[in-house]
């Protein structure tokens, strides 16, 4: 299994079954050092805003989002879901947790 960190829209069941059609099961974490900046992508009936992790400055600045169990189908699920602004790199998260966040690109 694989460990997936979700700040954002992963964490909601709607969105969950329509990507991975399951539900997943997460535990809350935070990832350190990191910090959320606003984001305007273009969807199909416009502009929506999102947000995107950051690399910060500040080891003190933190996310505070769930991590998920997940497969490497249902990575590869994620990397179609989210859009060209985001890429995939493995963080450690507060509890020593090694998982995959979806940050700028």
């Amino acid at each position: 299994m694989e460990q997936l960190f979700s700040y954002g829209t992963l964490r909601s069941k709607e969105i969950q079954m329509r990507v991975f059609r399951k539900l997943l099961t997460g535990t809350p974490d935070q990832l350190n050092g990191y910090k959320l900046k606003s984001l305007k992508i273009e969807e199909e009936f416009g502009m929506a805003d999102y947000v995107v992790a950051i690399a910060s400055e500040s080891l003190s600045d933190v996310i505070h989002g769930v991590v998920f169990n997940v497969t490497l189908a249902d990575l590869a699920k994620v990397d179609l879901f989210e859009s060209n602004a985001y890429k995939r790199v493995k963080v450690t998260l507060n509890s020593g947790i090694s998982a995959w966040v979806y940050t700028e690109n």
